[in-house]
C-alpha cells in the first residue's frame, strides 16, 4: 500500500503511523484521512499486531481539519472526510489492538477529538492541545462535547471549550486528559517503555478488556456490570502460564 501523506512501519508486533503534512501542521484531508482509514482497517484484522502508535512528522501531531476545506464549496467532500472521521474513531475504540496516540506537539480541534478515542495518550510537555472550535466559529462534529466532559469533567471541558485556550502536555496530564507527559525528546522512549509493558500480557485478555470498558463507557453502570458478567472469552492462549501458576509465585 502506497502513502503520500502518512507514513507506516511496522517494527514486529507494533504499527507505527505518522501523519506525514509537516509544513502544514499535519492537517486533515481528505487523502489522508481516506489513507488513515484505510490503513487502520487492514491492521484491525492483522493478529499478528497487538499495538498500534501514531505520531506526527516534525512539531505537531496535527492541527485538525485543514482550513482551506472550509473555503471550498463542495459538500460531498467535506460529508466524506466527516464519514471516514467517524470510521477512524470507530476502528481506535473496536480494533483490538492498544491503540496509542504519541503527541509530539500541536493537537487541536478535530485533531483532538481523534486524539480522544486512543487508548492510551502520551504526550510531550510541550505539546498544545486545545478545543479551538469556539475560535473558528464552527462547531464539533467528531464527539468533542461527549468525550470531553467525560474525560475532565463537565466544567473544566466547558472551560476548555468556551475559551479556546490550548493546554500544555502537563496540564494535559494533570487533568486527565492524557495518561502522561514527558520532555520531547524522552517521548519516544515512553512509549517504547509503555509497549514493552503491554506486549507480554495476553492479546486476547487486553482485547476483551478493551471490549469490556467501551461497552461501559456507552452505558449504564448497571448495564455494564451485567455485560461483564456474562462476557465470554477463549483463555487458552494463556493456559500453560494459569497450569504453571504455582511457580511463578
Amino acid at each position: 500500500m502506497n502513502f503520500t501523506q502518512i507514513k507506516y512501519e511496522r517494527i514486529d508486533e507494533v504499527a507505527w503511523i505518522t501523519l506525514n503534512r509537516p509544513n502544514k501542521l499535519n492537517a486533515f484531508t481528505q487523502v489522508m484521512m481516506d489513507e488513515w482509514r484505510m490503513l487502520l482497517e487492514d491492521l484491525t484484522n492483522d493478529k499478528t499486531c497487538r499495538v498500534i502508535v501514531t505520531k506526527g512528522e516534525g512539531r505537531a501531531w496535527s492541527a485538525g481539519v485543514d482550513l482551506s476545506v472550509f473555503q471550498e464549496i463542495k459538500i460531498e467532500s467535506g460529508y466524506k472526510m466527516y464519514e471516514d472521521g467517524l470510521e477512524i474513531i470507530r476502528l481506535h475504540e473496536n480494533c483490538p489492538q492498544v491503540t496509542i496516540a504519541m503527541v509530539n506537539g500541536f493537537c487541536f480541534t478535530g485533531a483532538m477529538e481523534i486524539m480522544m478515542t486512543f487508548d492510551l495518550i502520551i504526550a510531550a510537555n510541550e505539546a498544545k492541545i486545545g478545543d479551538t472550535h469556539a475560535k473558528w466559529g464552527i462547531r464539533p462534529t467528531w464527539g468533542m462535547t461527549q468525550r470531553l466532559q467525560h474525560q475532565v469533567g463537565l466544567r473544566k471541558a466547558k472551560e476548555l471549550s468556551f475559551t479556546a485556550q490550548t493546554i500544555s502536555g502537563i496540564e494535559a496530564a494533570k487533568i486527565g486528559l492524557v495518561n502522561s507527559s514527558y520532555p520531547v525528546e524522552e517521548l519516544k522512549s515512553a512509549v517504547d517503555d509503555l509497549i514493552e509493558k503491554i506486549i507480554p500480557n495476553s492479546g486476547l485478555a487486553i482485547g476483551s478488556i478493551k471490549k469490556l470498558y467501551q461497552f461501559g463507557s456507552e452505558n449504564t453502570l448497571k448495564e455494564g456490570i451485567d455485560y461483564e458478567s456474562k462476557f465470554e472469552m477463549n483463555v487458552t492462549e494463556k493456559m500453560n502460564d494459569l497450569k504453571n501458576f504455582k511457580n511463578k509465585i
